[in-house]
């Protein structure tokens, strides 16, 4: 072989690498499963991207974690969590119009719903995981009874888009982090016992 030509198969070899990578980036099984699980989340800055993946670590690892933005195929996926950030009382509307799309398809594998918001730093009630998760997300997809919680979020100036920021702090808004890991984890295993029970 050449010096040319080993140069050449050297660049596309890196090329295939690189793409095959980037293609594959999304998805990641930390602990490979039976049936197949997705975590379909949106959010704005990340909180509720943390609360996917720590709720499938409560599952040891077995959910895929996806972005709504990446408007997902989750017709292979036996079971699916769905969650959202919340702003004025709502997901954003993408989530919504995903959940609304592909409602016939998601209704028959719905096994729980998350949402989390700032909640004004105050506890979570009945009151607002029933306006939440139920008079919001479970009303969209038609799907009741399942498990669902409500995380408190957190506030990250540095990612929110400059006017959210600059409204926020005229409400003398601070940043906090109250979401926690534990609580998503212990979520994540009571889906997972749930769904063992029934079968």
């Amino acid at each position: 072989m050449n010096k040319r030509t080993f140069i050449k198969s050297g660049l596309l070899g890196i090329g295939v690498l690189l793409f095959s990578k980037r293609a594959s980036a999304l998805e990641y099984y930390p602990r490979p499963s039976d049936k197949k699980w997705a975590i379909l989340y949106a959010t704005w800055c990340g909180s509720a991207r943390d609360a996917g993946v720590w709720i499938s670590e409560g599952m040891d690892g077995i959910a895929n974690v996806f972005d709504v933005r990446e408007n997902p195929d989750l017709s292979q996926y036996d079971h699916i969590i769905v969650g959202g950030a919340i702003r004025s009382g709502v997901t954003s509307q993408l989530l919504q119009d995903y959940l609304t799309k592909n409602k016939d398809l998601l209704k028959n594998k719905i096994r729980g719903y998350f949402a989390v918001c700032g909640n004004m730093m105050q506890p979570v009630t009945p009151e607002t995981t029933a306006n939440l998760i139920v008079n919001h997300l479970a009303n969209i997809c038609g799907v009741t009874e399942v498990p669902s919680k409500v995380f408190l979020g957190r506030i990250t100036f540095g990612l929110m888009e400059p006017d959210v920021r600059k409204q926020m702090e005229s409400f003398k808004m601070k940043e906090y982090d109250n979401l926690k890991r534990p609580e998503c984890m212990a979520f994540g295993e009571e889906i997972l016992s749930t769904v063992q029970v029934q079968k």
